[in-house]
């Protein structure tokens, strides 16, 4: 029997994107094997098989937005489960949701006593599993609270709320002190489970007088975390709404399958990868584990792996650490690669200060683009020796004969600049130099010689620094050279580029000649061995022998990685593109 799992209830989450498959047809799965992970702006969550059996279709793919109820796979059930897919059948048949099996488990089994609910269907159900004492209007979406009169204050006890059949959950992060003033949206505690995290928010506002609990304690529902006390502002309304709540008889209680499903959507809740604005404002370092952007899935297998998330770079959507990451990372670890981030995680962390003690301050995110590029680059730096040779070379002649084609260039409709003749010239001292357009592999001792010739160029972008690739470039001519560099500088600028854009560069170029200066020490793109930056051209005296003349220099600046190339080869590599750039007859040689 085919059986269809469905998106379950995912509370007030209205669209959330798919960000994660874990399953391909053909696998087989357990009922708590995870199929699809999904999230929403403030959660994820993993939605199981809940049936054994084996994957016969995924319906949705990474990046797709689902809502409860849409069908996310189709299932065929074991023999030995026939039984059990029979009876949901007939179940269904009598007005049962085809997709029971992929509900939560309180809400499984809530049908136990099916001869009760019918019985009077229009009075709401009595309100259950709740702390002892209160209704189900006493617990806010994320907490149970218990509030008591301290003094001229209110003392507010932050405790564990409803999660469902979970036990023993975990406290993964507690992200407050005593002392610490919080506001509602300000996370306290991160518990976790074996099947999702959950961020507890404060819900008032208030000063942090106990923390209960500590990284690594085990929890239930209802257990004592954090105690608040009240700001004077908030702290008697609150607290006499919830007492005037906790003795109203007529208080309403909400239905049973509301009260089961909303911890579900809640319970997912992961941490962010920033905890809250606020805490970074108050000067608080962030944690290693709101550094971190993975589901719980991923972080049980990090634990079991004894692998630190911080140190894992995410390929998932918005740098989402994904299994394969940290079984990547495990494995080029054990074979002491060199691009593991072994290295950079050993570098000692800079602590941020308060800044907001010396003035006003904002905090604006990094686009993904300028984080996913910190990234790179970091992991180049820290990876790669980097040495930096300077030249200035005459192109005095190359202007003048870019000059002379200008009329040609506008018939064309192409603006030719000098990054075209660089760019050929490159090709052909690549050409002349196996080693610089090759990548090393220090677990073999040998170098990858590539035998085709694409060049990186970067560009700027109002989200960052992007490099998008020339390809086969040492088989086109300067005009279309030209065009491409400003068809791929236009759609990098709209952000329209391709993933075969940015990909299969072989030597990179970046160019800063239109705005100014007289060198730099470019980055290496890894896993190539070198870079050429190209700063401003500058009119300067230059002696010929028997008195100064105006030449135009241009400045290169050559970074290289030192184990793939001596001082020695660099210095013969762009003292031969020196040559060409001075007489550009000789690329037509």
């Amino acid at each position: 029997m085919i059986q269809e799992i469905r998106i379950p209830d995912i509370g007030d989450a209205e669209a959330v994107e798919v960000v994660e498959i874990c399953v391909a047809p053909g696998d087989q799965v357990t009922q708590d094997d995870v199929l699809i992970v999904i999230e929403s702006d403030k959660a994820s969550m993993e939605v199981p098989a809940g049936i054994d059996g084996v994957v016969e279709e995924i319906t949705v793919a990474v990046g797709d937005e689902v809502q409860e109820g849409k069908v996310i796979a189709r299932l065929a059930s074991k023999a030995d489960a026939d039984a059990d897919a029979d009876a949901d059948a007939d179940a269904d048949v009598a007005g049962a949701s085809p997709t029971d099996e992929n509900l939560s488990a309180a809400e499984r089994e809530a049908p136990a006593a099916p001869e009760e609910a019918p019985a009077a269907p229009e009075e709401p159900p009595a309100a259950t599993e709740q702390a002892p004492g209160a209704s189900q209007q006493e617990i806010p979406a994320a907490q149970t609270e218990t509030v008591a009169n301290a003094g001229d204050g209110r003392i507010l006890e932050i405790r564990v709320p409803d999660i469902g059949e979970a036990q023993n959950v975990v406290v993964i992060e507690v992200t407050v002190a005593p002392g610490d003033q919080v506001t509602e949206t300000d996370v306290l505690v991160v518990v976790e489970s074996d099947k999702a995290s959950m961020e507890i928010p404060a819900n008032h506002r208030g000063a942090v007088q106990t923390v209960h609990v500590a990284e690594g304690d085990e929890v239930d529902e209802g257990t004592l975390l954090v105690t608040l006390e009240l700001t004077e502002a908030h702290g008697h309304v609150e607290a006499e709404a919830a007492v005037e709540a906790k003795t109203s008889p007529q208080a309403p209680a909400e239905p049973a399958a509301q009260s089961t499903a909303e911890p579900v959507a809640q319970s997912t809740a992961e941490p962010s990868p920033g905890v809250t604005q606020e805490n970074e404002a108050r000067g608080q370092a962030p944690k290693k584990a709101t550094e971190v952007y993975a589901g719980p899935a991923v972080r049980r297998l990090a634990r079991e792996l004894g692998v630190q998330l911080a140190d894992v770079n995410g390929s998932g959507s918005r740098g989402r650490i994904v299994k394969d990451d940290v079984k990547s990372f495990v494995k080029s670890r054990l074979s002491g690669g060199q691009g593991s981030e072994a290295s950079a995680g050993a570098l000692p962390a800079i602590t941020l200060p308060d800044f907001s003690r010396y003035g006003e301050i904002e905090i604006v995110p990094l686009s993904r683009i300028r984080a996913r590029g910190a990234e790179n680059l970091h992991r180049s730096w820290v990876n790669l020796p980097h040495v930096t040779q300077h030249d200035e070379v005459d192109v005095t002649d190359l202007e003048a004969f870019r000059r002379s084609l200008k009329d040609e260039a506008e018939s064309r409709g192409v603006k030719l600049t000098p990054l075209a003749f660089i760019i050929k010239a490159c090709c052909r001292a690549l050409q002349a130099f196996p080693a610089v357009n090759a990548s090393l592999d220090m677990a073999q001792g040998a170098y990858i010689l590539k035998r085709y010739y694409r060049i990186g160029m970067a560009v700027d972008t109002e989200e960052g620094l992007v490099v998008p690739v020339i390809r086969d470039a040492d088989r086109k001519g300067i005009w279309e050279l030209s065009e491409e560099v400003i068809v791929l500088a236009e759609k990098a600028r709209a952000q329209k580029l391709g993933m075969n854009d940015l990909q299969g560069g072989t030597f990179s170029v970046s160019s800063l000649g239109a705005i100014g200066g007289t060198g730099f020490t470019p980055i290496i793109n890894a896993p190539e061995v070198a870079i050429l930056g190209v700063s401003a051209m500058r009119t300067k005296p230059f002696w010929n022998g028997s008195d100064f003349e105006p030449r135009q220099m241009l400045p290169l600046s050559f970074s290289y990685d030192h184990r793939a190339l001596n001082g020695a080869e660099a210095g013969r590599f762009v003292s031969y593109l020196g040559d060409l750039l001075r007489d550009v007859r000789r690329l037509a040689l």
